[in-house]
């Protein structure tokens, strides 16, 4: 039943140095349930009882996070291969703390987190590095929130967007690259309006700092964007 999804979820950090046929085996196992949700369907909803730690085995989604007066910001894009919900999964709330949406029909596995911590049936080897790897994502996770605080800190746009470039160059190791979602997504992943968002790139255009052509970036001045 697994076996088609074991190169996707090979990738995922949870399952890392896990071989695929013990992968399998394990996910045998664990017996994790396998879900598909059609474009702009509720994959989990914010504030609703936490069934699971979630893995995208096929299409995309995003993950959302909206305020008081009903503002959407997009805090990131989940592709095969990605995790979503495991911050989550040992709280006591037990709750989604975001909304994820699909943006087209995709495929999901949901995890019990307690099937993570808890005995082996038929004590896969494997096992114990599956919790291993689980500490390790919480405690990367601890950071990254840590440097999400720093860049939602930002207060001017163009520093917004400075940085933003500047991650995908130090990701891709190219001064050219594609922006992993579209001009509205990354309106909303920098809690800005997408008007705004393109003058702004227009300007950094016009003065010679960058360059693009729908979600192709080129990196032209590298130093400016460093001093945004």
């Amino acid at each position: 039943m697994y076996r088609e999804w074991v190169k996707t979820l090979s990738a995922v950090p949870l399952f890392r140095n896990i071989q695929p046929d013990r992968l399998n085996s394990m996910l045998s196992c664990l017996n994790p349930g396998i879900r598909t949700y059609k474009k702009n369907r509720n994959i989990a909803v914010s504030g609703e009882r936490f069934e699971g730690i979630g893995f995208v085995l096929s299409g995309s989604a995003a993950v959302i996070k909206e305020d008081a007066a009903g503002n959407r910001t997009i805090i990131t894009i989940l592709r095969p291969g990605d995790m979503f919900g495991e911050m989550a999964a040992f709280s006591k709330s037990k709750v989604w703390p975001a909304t994820v949406l699909a943006q087209e029909e995709c495929r999901v596995m949901i995890l019990p987190p307690e099937k993570i911590v808890g005995s082996c049936e038929k004590a896969c080897e494997s096992h114990r590095l599956l919790i291993m790897n689980m500490l390790e994502i919480v405690s990367d996770k601890a950071l990254l929130l840590n440097r999400k605080v720093e860049y939602l800190a930002i207060k001017s746009l163009r520093g917004r967007i400075s940085a933003f470039l500047l991650e995908q160059y130090k990701k891709t190791g190219s001064l050219i690259f594609m922006l992993p979602m579209n001009r509205n997504n990354l309106a909303d992943f920098l809690n800005v309006s997408r008007p705004s968002l393109s003058r702004e790139m227009c300007r950094m255009r016009d003065e010679g700092i960058i360059d693009f052509h729908m979600s192709s970036v080129r990196i032209i001045d590298l130093e400016a964007l460093k001093k945004f």
